[in-house]
């Protein structure tokens, strides 16, 4: 068991029978009793999301979570299929489980594939990803004063807000945290 006030986003619990894993985590104390953490948490099996909030001195059940190493292979439809760098096994996973990481999925890419029980159940990204620009509207200057932006789609469907000399068919890299623009590669 672990106290809720050691919750951080992308601790993994399990609570009522469920996994659940904390996306946003905010830690509220008032004048008087005792403190209120408020969390948004995503069910790691059926990829719904909700928000729950926690008194201090709550508990939850602690899970074991193993990670494996895994390279997305392809999708096919509402699939994701990863494989085992070492046992050549094909674990597949949701469109719904996965969430906002299908935006950063590129074949051949390896990754670390969360297991709990022998059970895929999620995947840890690196904190950036390089992505190809499919469109991009051209960037004009005019009397701008500061540093002007246009939004391009990136080879996985992602928008992304980039400076203007960023062109069609150039590579960037993106932030996997909240999918902002570092620089172009």
């Amino acid at each position: 068991m672990i106290d809720v006030n050691d919750l951080r986003k992308g601790t993994t619990f399990e609570l009522d029978g469920e996994l659940y894993k904390v996306v946003e985590y905010q830690h509220y104390k008032p004048g008087r009793g005792k403190a209120i953490i408020r969390t948004k948490i995503r069910n790691l099996r059926t990829g719904a999301t909700v928000e729950k909030t926690f008194l201090s001195g709550d508990r939850v059940q602690d899970v074991r979570i193993d990670s494996v190493e895994v390279q997305y292979l392809y999708h096919d439809g509402d699939l994701y299929y990863f494989m085992n760098t070492a046992t050549y096994e094909q674990p597949a996973l949701s469109a719904e489980v996965l969430g906002d990481v299908v935006n950063y999925l590129v074949e051949g890419q390896t990754l670390n594939l969360s297991v709990y029980e022998g059970e895929p159940i999620d995947v840890e990204l690196p904190t950036t990803v390089d992505l190809r620009v499919i469109e991009a509207p051209p960037g004009y200057a005019g009397d701008t004063a500061t540093g002007a932006t246009k939004q391009v789609t990136t080879e996985t469907g992602l928008k992304v807000t980039v400076p203007l000399f960023v062109e069609e068919g150039d590579i960037i890299r993106v932030d996997t945290r909240d999918g902002s623009y570092i620089t172009r590669v």
